[in-house]
């Protein structure tokens, strides 16, 4: 069946219209009034609500391995609290063991994320460099990979020293890919962390002052510094201090190509959170913490002038029993929290209605520029006629309090939980087939499919 969507609000990067869009075979065929219909033509009524394009979240982790157990979404219902909060493209992580090709860990992780609603693709992570590693890195490329996630943080896991992580960014560079980058000073930050326990200091609190902003915004110089001798594109994700900014403006001034991503939590968050009991701390234990308000406000103007391109979510959220590993040794518990069906309306309350960015601005980091940076422009992250109708109607009148109990993440904590938004997903369409409607996900609601993209 085709579709007409009529009288919306259409928001792109760009500008702002009231117009109909015509929806043929999945692809948007024309945009504008008084539009000649095929027959069977479904009309969906927009008038008063805003169009945009569907969401791209450029960083989640679903189904993360861990000591603690995965973390609680998969990509089935990972994908469905995605779909809640108006995205439609999802872009993971392959973390492959140590000694197993990234090639094999690629191909198992597109199987497990066969389930998933929306549409997904992949950074893969090399963690540790082996005489085969070059040669696995390109193999990606050939399988649709263009980027690829380093961390300078977990040495005793996944991090990379400098010297194998200026060779993946050689590597990445000279295919004309992009390198994403977890910036925190990995061997300080252990340091401090088992100093910390050694004092008797385990409680969620130490979590927060053992990751400290300098650490976070020296890896941001160092990660800066080693991608420019390397020649390659750098993508620094989940930014969350004021000091790294300057480093990244720094770097942006000098015409360097990076680039710079914040996820909800910094904008939103301090680190007041993590003085309380534990059951109340601990939701908020990720990396890296929450900081200061006067850090959030800086991220904020830092979208609004663009220093920071993309919104991401950072979504692995874990529930409270696996994270009560940790109840004598903040060390044990698991990193991170959930947010992929919040950004959205987080993103329209707390920045559009606030006047601390435009819609224009909201649609940017929420899809357009994760759909450039990752190799999905034009197709999506775009309304325009040629477009996959990848597509939002958001209804901005309705309001609702974020809880635990009424979330769809599968998981049975919530760091935004008693927070009030403005406006919600009234539909969302995926290729053209409507899979959620009247703000509900649709029991018939179809797959996704894997992205293979371009450079």
């Amino acid at each position: 069946m085709n579709m007409l969507i009529k009288g919306g609000t259409i928001v792109t990067s760009e500008k702002t219209f009231v117009s109909d869009i015509l929806i043929e075979n999945g692809i948007i065929s024309q945009i504008g009034e008084s539009l000649t219909l095929p027959q069977n033509t479904r009309t969906i009524d927009a008038e008063g609500n805003y169009v945009f394009p569907g969401g791209i979240d450029p960083h989640v982790h679903m189904a993360l391995p861990t000591p603690a157990g995965p973390s609680a979404d998969d990509f089935l219902t990972g994908s469905i609290a995605a779909l809640y909060g108006g995205t439609t493209t999802l872009l993971d992580f392959v973390t492959p063991r140590k000694g197993q090709s990234l090639v094999e860990a690629l191909d198992l992780r597109i199987q497990e994320a066969a389930k998933s609603l929306t549409h997904y693709s992949f950074h893969v992570s090399p963690v540790e460099w082996r005489p085969t590693t070059e040669e696995e890195i390109t193999a990606c490329f050939s399988k649709g990979i263009t980027s690829f996630k380093v961390y300078m943080a977990y040495k005793r896991a996944v991090g990379l020293n400098d010297d194998d992580f200026y060779k993946v960014l050689q590597t990445v560079g000279r295919l004309g890919g992009m390198v994403t980058v977890h910036c925190e000073l990995g061997d300080e930050i252990d340091v401090l962390r088992d100093q910390f326990v050694q004092e008797g200091k385990v409680s969620p609190e130490f979590h927060m002052k053992s990751r400290p902003p300098q650490l976070e915004s020296e890896a941001v110089q160092r990660a800066i510094h080693l991608a420019e001798k390397a020649k390659c594109s750098l993508y620094i994700v989940h930014v969350s201090a004021k000091a790294s900014l300057d480093n990244i403006r720094n770097a942006r001034q000098q015409c360097n190509t990076v680039f710079a991503e914040t996820c909800p939590h910094y904008l939103l968050l301090d680190d007041s959170k993590y003085f309380g009991s534990f059951q109340e701390t601990v939701p908020y234990v990720i990396s890296p913490p929450l900081r200061k308000k006067e850090d959030n406000e800086a991220l904020w103007q830092a979208i609004a002038k663009g220093l920071v391109q993309t919104l991401g979510t950072d979504h692995c959220p874990f529930n409270l029993s696996q994270k009560s590993v940790g109840i004598n040794d903040f060390r044990r518990i698991p990193n991170g929290a959930g947010g992929v069906e919040h950004r959205l309306s987080l993103l329209y309350t707390y920045g559009v209605l606030t006047e601390k960015i435009s819609l224009k601005k909201l649609v940017d980091v929420f899809s357009t520029q994760p759909a450039r940076l990752f190799g999905l422009f034009p197709a999506k992250g775009h309304i325009a006629v040629g477009a996959d109708a990848d597509l939002v109607i958001w209804n901005p009148r309705s309001e609702q309090v974020i809880t635990a109990a009424n979330h769809h993440q599968h998981c049975d904590l919530e760091i935004y939980e008693g927070v009030s938004t403005k406006g919600h997903a009234e539909f969302v369409i995926v290729n053209g087939l409507v899979v959620l409607e009247n703000g509900k996900v649709k029991e018939d609601a179809g797959l996704g499919t894997f992205l293979q993209r371009g450079k």
